[in-house]
């Protein structure tokens, strides 16, 4: 990485995509700093700055948004997200306004707090991790898709004011991830009947979806911005 360190902040950076994310850029050189709701255990990396609370405590994501002031933002993922599966007449209003605070009023604080970083240097880059779910819903996942068309609408919104001043903003939407929580959730039998449906014929992992989101959170792009790209092995166009 030529000229001055760049700081990127990754939220949900304590396991899964999220962690590949920050050791991808650890590994390019950027200094790393990481949000998630547990204290930092991960010996493979030590981040510059850790952040550890609860996405749904909005008065901390306010907190820690005043915070980011000082840490001179270049680079923000938003890749922290939770989901809650229920039918639509029986889903618990407390867990829908849950969602939607961790979902996307912690993505449009952080996004908030960085901009005028963005705005001074003249350069800058937002990747919210959306998903497939925000691009086309399934039943019991009401409260998860009004977030992900949600921050879509936001990462527009981002991109058509700021994209002028190169800071470019994008959503990507992983399909389905070999994750822990993807093998834990799901039965062998289960994901075998999902891999009938991904042309590619398989789960993707996340070091390809961890790559996809440095580059567009880097140098190299330089003209892709106000995007909603999926990551899902053809699944949303079959």
């Amino acid at each position: 990485m030529g000229g001055a360190q760049k700081t990127v902040l990754i939220t949900g950076a304590s396991r899964g995509i999220g962690f590949e994310i920050a050791r991808q850029y650890a590994a390019d050189g950027y200094r790393v700093l990481t949000l998630s709701s547990k204290e930092w255990t991960r010996e493979e990396l030590k981040p510059a700055r850790h952040f550890g609370f609860d996405l749904a405590d909005t008065a901390a994501v306010d907190e820690t948004a005043d915070a980011l002031a000082e840490e001179r933002v270049d680079v923000l993922i938003n890749n922290a997200g939770i989901n809650k599966i229920a039918p639509f007449a029986e889903i618990d209003p407390a867990e829908f306004r849950r969602v939607q605070d961790v979902n996307v009023y912690a993505p449009f604080r952080f996004s908030q707090a960085v901009i005028p970083n963005m705005l001074e240097n003249g350069w800058g880059r937002i990747v919210n991790i959306s998903s497939i779910w925000g691009m086309r819903s399934k039943e019991f996942r009401a409260s998860y898709s009004t977030s992900k068309f949600a921050i879509d609408g936001m990462t527009a919104a981002i991109a058509v004011e700021h994209s002028q001043h190169d800071i470019l903003a994008n959503s990507v939407a992983p399909g389905f991830i070999d994750t822990e929580m993807t093998r834990g959730l799901l039965s062998s039998s289960q994901i075998d009947a999902l891999l009938s449906r991904v042309p590619a014929r398989r789960l993707g992992n996340v070091q390809e979806v961890a790559a996809f989101v440095k580059w567009l959170g880097s140098d190299a792009n330089t003209f892709i911005t106000g995007q909603n790209i999926p990551v899902d092995g053809g699944f949303t166009r079959a």
